[in-house]
């Protein structure tokens, strides 16, 4: 599963790239913006002189590389995951020379798609690898699919020990008095060079979170009692510790909606300073953040929310996680800086740099004195600096896509169109640099959730097709993210024919503004967006000339069904829903009515989408005959996190497209 490998060229080339000028064609464009991020993940070691990275590594998994800012020289690659189905995730720092990393194992037992993490230490030259993630179960006892997690890498105050979450499974041996009872979701102290270890929280069986106060003390957790049938329940009832108590009390309770909204108070960090945790709650049908004190008095107050549009993300600076910020997303992402020296900093960072990028705080050194930061923009895919606040210099570390140095994107505007009943729909249209904006092939691209949004900031999908000379409209639909309760209804398939039909009408814009020429107007979706093409081509069968759904639902009983034997189940179902929506609102269930042809993608290890959606569309869609073509993927996931699939999709999609519309 782990190997400690050299034979990482890809990766370390792609993070010494220069750009090579070559003709746009459509192939060099689709492997250039097909290619995955050089950096996947990047931390700060504690000291705040070496960075970890995990890179792609060929031809499909990720290597972690270690860069020294002190002594310079290239990049050292010291880890591979190569194997079909691994990836690399989340490499921290535990001391300035030993990480933590996560690895995720994606296979296929009996037809089902099935991933499982475990978490592992090494040195930073790759060497002394142990792994930490503890008993892995039996097939008579249950296999513990759940490796782990570090909540807090402070440990309990001992250098190089981290806290981390711990499955546990029953132990028994036949014939022998050995048994374990302990089972459920615990705590335990870890040592990350010996793999010493205890216990910090007894396992509960209705364990379902812990939070920590970034300083070793589990001081929230969250709870899902059983309903009996094994099946989650749709609430998670959190409790929290006063200081120096190991005494719990009730703190409230987060209710899941089943059309996939929330009530109630959701926890997300404690900042030990004031000893309170923040966290997120609805007020007036809008996200807010709050924070509650946890002395037994549970006062609480809000601290940031929005008339428009959701306060969704808190933003934490450093291995304590100290909480200095909150986000929300209007027209572009907005930071709002509790801490005043982030605050000026992040301003004057932003009117420095090129093109004034939005600028995000990604780790920091143990003192805070050495900040690793991200600047990114619609036409800016992504570059990375380290900040040193006693010399005030910024140094400019590594981009993020190095393939696409040199290469003209295009601007994303924000805009609005009516939808059929006035309402009026946000969203994003990028027109190919140098177009007058008129008269262009033109593609809708809704998002994936539907519990998503889109933003403004690089998306490598739409801009390839920017390069390729289309215009791209991105609609923040109803049942979408971000906007409120009463935008995202009873989210996009509960509420279908509202959703699908805001897109619909994001086409029916852009022909009307002649942006779109006529005859020149295609749909391309991924997830909940290629299930969203897929019903538009039930909804209004003429509007779109060509169709691309990557991974999409396409019937949603059968969503429901997929689902019977995972935990989630009732989340899935209550997703869902029940009703004629089902039958009305499934593209599977009405191939006769099609008539633009379709091209689809899936990959057959896709744990969030069955695969066997896709077949069965194709399948529906020829026995009606109609025009289908669906490529599958073997071994990949969701996400097709292969450059070669990538950079397949995409010039295959514009090759279908340039067809479909007749260019």
């Amino acid at each position: 599963m782990l190997k400690a490998s050299l034979v990482l060229g890809v990766a370390t080339a792609a993070l010494t790239l220069t750009t090579v000028a070559r003709a746009d064609d459509a192939q060099t464009l689709a492997e250039k913006f097909g290619a995955r991020e050089a950096i996947l993940g990047i931390s700060l070691s504690p000291d705040g002189s070496h960075i970890a990275i995990i890179a792609p590594a060929s031809p499909r998994g990720e290597a972690l590389v270690i860069a020294d800012l002190v002594a310079g020289g290239a990049p050292k690659p010291v880890l591979g995951i190569t194997g079909e189905g691994e990836n690399l995730h989340d490499c921290g720092w535990s001391t300035d020379t030993r990480l933590v990393c996560r690895v995720s194992i994606a296979q296929q037992i009996a037809g089902d798609n099935t991933v499982y993490t475990r978490l592992f230490s090494v040195n930073s030259d790759g060497s002394d690898m142990k792994l930490m993630s503890k008993n892995a179960g039996s097939q008579a006892l249950g296999f513990n699919w759940n490796g782990g997690s570090v909540i807090d890498f402070s440990g309990t105050g001992k250098p190089g020990t981290v806290l981390m979450t711990r499955e546990f499974v029953p132990e028994a041996e036949m014939g022998k008095l050995i048994y374990q009872k302990d089972a459920g979701l615990g705590v335990e102290s870890v040592d990350v060079a010996t793999l010493s270890r205890h216990t910090v929280e007894l396992a509960r069986r209705d364990a379902a979170e812990y939070i920590s106060d970034g300083q070793g003390n589990v001081r929230i957790m969250g709870t899902m009692p059983s309903n009996g049938n094994g099946y989650d329940r749709t609430f998670i009832d959190y409790s929290y510790r006063k200081p120096a108590s190991r005494d719990w009390q009730p703190l409230g309770r987060l209710a899941f909606n089943p059309g996939g909204t929330t009530m109630g108070f959701n926890p997300v960090a404690v900042d030990s300073r004031i000893d309170a945790v923040y966290g997120f709650e609805p007020l007036e049908g809008r996200a807010a953040l709050y924070r509650v004190k946890l002395d037994g008095t549970n006062a609480r107050e809000l601290v940031l929310s929005r008339p428009d549009v959701d306060v969704d993300d808190l933003v934490t600076i450093g291995r304590s996680r100290r909480v200095v910020g909150a986000s929300y997303a209007t027209e572009f992402r907005q930071v709002e800086f509790f801490d005043p020296e982030l605050k000026s900093l992040s301003r004057a960072l932003q009117a420095a740099l090129p093109g004034k990028p939005a600028v995000g705080i990604v780790d920091a050194s143990a003192d805070e004195a050495r900040l690793l930061l991200r600047a990114s923009s619609d036409v800016q895919p992504g570059q990375y600096y380290i900040y040193d606040k006693a010399s005030h210099h910024l140094e400019a570390v590594l981009p993020e896509r190095p393939q696409l140095v040199g290469q003209a994107l295009g601007e994303m505007h924000a805009i609005s169109y009516p939808a059929a009943d006035g309402t009026m729909v946000p969203g994003y249209l990028t027109l190919p640099p140098g177009s007058t904006g008129k008269n262009l092939p033109a593609i809708v691209m809704p998002h994936g959730g539907p519990g998503a949004r889109d933003e403004w900031g690089f998306d490598w999908l739409s801009q390839y097709f920017v390069a390729r000379g289309f215009a791209v409209l991105q609609p923040n639909f109803r049942g979408s993210a971000g906007y409120g309760n009463d935008w995202f209804q009873k989210n996009g398939f509960q509420s279908w024919r509202t959703a699908v039909g805001d897109v619909d009408a994001a086409g029916r814009w852009l022909q009307a503004q002649g942006i779109a020429a006529p005859g020149k107007l295609a749909i391309v979706g991924w997830s909940y967006g290629g299930y969203a093409a897929l019903q538009s081509g039930v909804l209004d069968p003429g509007l779109f000339k060509g169709i691309v759904a990557i991974a999409p639902v396409t019937d949603l009983e059968q969503l429901r069904t997929d689902h019977h034997e995972y935990t989630d189940y009732n989340f899935v179902s209550g997703f869902v829903g029940t009703g004629p929506h089902i039958a009305e609102g499934s593209p599977a269930r009405h191939a006769a009515a099609f008539v633009a042809p379709v091209l689809m993608f899936h990959g057959d290890r896709d744990t969030n989408v069955n695969i066997g959606q896709s077949r069965s569309m194709a399948d529906k869609l020829r026995s009606a005959g109609k025009s289908v073509e669906l490529v599958e993927f073997p071994g990949l996931n969701h996400q097709l996190d292969n450059a070669a699939a990538r950079a397949r999709l995409l010039a295959a999609t514009d090759a279908f497209l340039r067809k479909a519309l007749g260019m």
